[in-house]
C-alpha cells in the first residue's frame, strides 16, 4: 500500500522558407473532404518549461520570440493550470493511457539496460482512435518501451519514426568510456503496425540536431496523405527539443545570436508553424484540433536550463514549476479563441476528452483517471476537475484541490536532494503564495484537508482494488482477478 506522508529576422526567414518547401505547394488547394470526426494534431515538447514561450511570459525574455505559438494561443484557448506528471516517462504514459502512471508501472524514467515500457494490456489513445477509424502516427520521442513488442507500432500507431528512449543518449557515441564498452547505442527507428520496427542510424549529436526537422517533415507528409484519403487522423508529435543537450538544427544555429537554447526555441516555433501551415494549406483547419503542450517542467542543468516562469521548482519535484506546463488548444469555431483560463486540467483528461470527441469506446475494466473536458474546452466556465494526487516516482508527495496544495514532503527546487517526508503536511494557497514559499501547517486553511484527504483516500482505495502494475513487468500481463 502506498501511503502519503500525512537574430530575430533570420529566425522568421528560416521558418517561412521551410514552410513553403514542406507544404509542397505555393497556393492552397480546394478543401479536402472530411468525415464528421475531427483530426487531432497533438504536439508535445520535451522539458519545455512554463515560462519559455512568449504567450506564457517568455519569448524575447528567453532570447527568442515565439510568434507562431503565440498566434496559435490567440486563435485558441490557453490554460494556465494545466498539470502533468513530474517526469518524462510517467507523463507520456498518462497521456497515452488516461491513467496516472503509478498504475501502469511507468512512474519513473527507467534506468538504462532495465526492462521498460507499457505492457500490451494498456489501451493507448492511439489504439482507441485506430479502432474508431482514425489513421494514427507517432513522430518523435517515445520513451514508453524500447524493445520489439513495446514500440509505438505495437501500441496502436499505424506508423512511427523517432527514438525509443531519450535524447541524452545522443551524447554516448562521442564518449570514450561508452565506446570502449562497445555499448549498443540507440538508433533512430521507424516501423508500421504489424511489422517489426527497424533501426536506421545511430542517434548521435549530429542526429540530435537533425531529428526535429525530420519529425516535422514526416508529420506534414502524414497529414497530407491522411487528408487526401479523406480519413480522420491522429498524429502524436513528441518533439525532442528542448531536452538536453538542447542543440538546434544547423539551419537555426546562431539564428538568434543568443546561444543554443534560444536557437532551439526558435527552431521549435518554426517547426510548429510549418505544421500549422500544412493544416491550413490543405483546407482542414476548421476540422482539426491542434494541441501544443509539454511533458513536464524545465530542466535545472545548464546550459539547457529552462524556466518555469512565475512558479518555483523544476521537473522531478512536486513544485508547481514541475507540474504546470503550457497548454494551447485550437479548434476553430468550436474552442473559444483568445480565451485564457486558470481552471485545473490534468493531462490524463486529454485521453478521455479526445476519445469521447472521436466516438471511441473507453475501457471499462480498469480505472481511467481522465475526466471528459469536452464541454469545458468548448466554452464552459468551469473545469470538470477540482483536484488530483501528485506523484513523484512511487511517492504521493502532494495533492492539489482548487487553488490549494497540500504537501506531504519537503519542497525541492531541483531533483538532486533526497525526498524528505514532513512530520505534518504543509498547505499552500496558490493564489496568495504561487511560489510555495510560506507554508501553513494546521491554520488558517486546515479546512481544505477535508476535500484533499478525500482525494487521497479515494485514490488509495482504488489502488487497493486495482493493484498497480510493477515497473519492469513483462508481457503478457494479466491483472489480478478481483472477482
Amino acid at each position: 500500500m502506498l501511503r502519503y506522508g500525512v537574430s530575430l529576422a533570420a529566425v522568421s526567414s528560416l521558418g517561412s522558407t521551410s514552410v513553403s518547401a514542406l507544404a509542397g505547394t505555393e497556393k492552397s488547394p480546394a478543401p479536402v473532404p472530411q468525415t464528421s470526426k475531427p483530426n487531432i494534431v497533438f504536439i508535445l515538447m520535451d522539458n519545455l518549461g512554463y515560462g519559455e514561450v512568449g504567450c506564457y511570459g517568455g519569448g524575447e525574455l528567453r532570447g527568442a520570440p515565439t510568434p507562431r505559438i503565440d498566434k496559435l494561443a490567440n486563435e485558441g484557448t490557453r490554460l494556465t493550470n494545466f498539470n502533468v506528471e513530474a517526469q518524462c516517462t510517467p507523463s507520456r504514459s498518462a497521456l497515452m493511457t488516461g491513467r496516472f502512471a503509478i498504475r501502469s508501472g511507468t512512474h519513473s524514467v527507467p534506468l538504462p539496460g532495465t526492462p521498460d515500457g507499457l505492457t500490451r494490456w494498456e489501451f493507448t489513445i492511439a489504439r482507441l482512435l485506430s479502432d474508431a477509424g482514425y489513421a494514427t502516427a507517432h513522430f518523435g520521442k517515445w520513451h514508453l518501451g524500447s524493445s520489439q513488442g513495446r514500440l509505438p507500432s505495437d501500441q496502436g500507431f499505424d506508423e512511427w519514426y523517432g527514438i525509443p528512449r531519450t535524447t541524452d543518449e545522443a551524447m554516448y557515441p562521442s564518449q570514450a568510456g561508452a565506446k570502449a564498452l562497445n555499448l549498443p547505442f540507440m538508433h533512430t527507428m521507424e516501423g508500421r503496425k504489424g511489422e517489426k520496427s527497424r533501426e536506421l542510424v545511430v542517434y548521435d549529436l549530429d542526429q540530435r540536431r537533425a531529428i526535429d526537422a525530420e519529425v516535422t517533415r514526416r508529420t506534414i507528409d502524414f497529414i497530407k496523405r491522411s487528408a487526401q484519403a479523406g480519413k480522420p487522423f491522429y498524429v502524436y508529435v513528441p518533439f525532442t527539443l528542448v531536452h538536453f543537450p538542447a542543440l538546434p538544427n544547423p539551419k537555426f544555429a546562431g539564428a538568434t545570436g543568443n546561444g543554443d537554447f534560444p536557437d532551439a526555441l526558435a527552431e521549435m516555433d518554426a517547426n510548429v508553424g510549418q505544421i500549422l501551415d500544412a493544416v491550413d494549406t490543405l483546407g482542414i483547419r476548421e476540422h482539426t484540433i491542434f494541441v501544443f503542450t509539454s511533458d513536464n517542467g524545465p530542466d535545472p542543468t545548464a546550459p539547457s536550463q529552462g524556466t518555469a516562469g512565475p512558479w518555483r521548482g523544476y521537473y522531478f519535484t512536486h513544485m508547481e514549476g514541475s507540474l504546470r506546463t503550457p497548454f494551447i488548444i485550437r479548434w476553430p469555431n468550436r474552442v473559444p479563441a483568445g480565451r485564457v483560463t486558470n481552471e485545473i486540467v490534468h493531462e490524463v483528461d486529454t485521453f478521455t476528452t479526445f476519445a469521447k470527441i472521436a466516438g471511441a469506446a473507453i475501457p471499462q475494466d480498469r480505472p481511467v483517471d481522465g475526466i471528459d473536458q469536452t464541454d469545458f474546452f468548448l466554452g464552459k466556465a468551469k473545469s470538470n476537475r477540482e483536484g488530483f494526487p501528485v506523484f513523484v516516482a512511487e511517492r504521493m508527495e502532494a495533492v492539489k484541490w482548487r487553488n490549494y496544495k497540500m504537501a506531504f514532503y519537503e519542497a525541492q527546487r531541483d531533483w538532486w536532494s533526497p525526498a524528505v517526508k514532513l512530520g505534518v503536511p504543509q498547505i499552500f494557497d496558490l493564489y496568495t503564495d504561487p511560489r510555495e514559499e510560506y507554508p501553513a501547517t494546521l491554520t488558517p486553511n486546515a479546512w481544505v484537508g477535508f476535500p484533499m484527504m478525500k482525494i487521497v483516500a479515494d485514490f488509495e482505495a482504488s489502488l487497493k482494488k486495482f493493484p498497480p502494475i510493477a515497473p519492469g513487468t513483462l508481457d503478457p500481463y494479466t491483472p489480478p482477478n478481483k472477482g
